[in-house]
């Protein structure tokens, strides 16, 4: 008794996109850069905060400063504050058992 293995290729190429994706494609970077200038905008109105507020969140007026000089006109400062955010909690959180 002999087995025979068969192979049955189908033509399940890339389908042509929508008009809706296409349209949505060349839209994507207007809205990436209108979503920057929004978030530089809200990085900007941290400003106002005082020190206790900023600290509420997680930040320093140093952080806010060194976002905005840290990242150029076309990226977002608030993955900066974030990254920030993140490092002084995970140092908070590691503090109390290195004592």
């Amino acid at each position: 008794m002999r087995t025979h293995e068969q192979t049955l290729e189908l033509d399940c190429g890339k389908l042509a996109p929508t008009f809706t994706q296409r349209l949505m494609a060349a839209f994507a970077p207007l809205a990436a850069a209108l979503r920057i200038v929004r978030n530089r905008s809200q990085v900007n109105g941290l400003h106002d905060l005082d020190d206790n507020q900023l600290r509420d969140i997680g930040l320093t007026r140093a952080d806010v400063t060194s976002a905005f000089l840290a990242s150029t006109f076309f990226e977002d400062p608030s993955e900066h504050l974030t990254q920030a955010a993140k490092r002084r909690r995970h140092i908070a959180v590691m503090r109390p058992y290195r004592d």
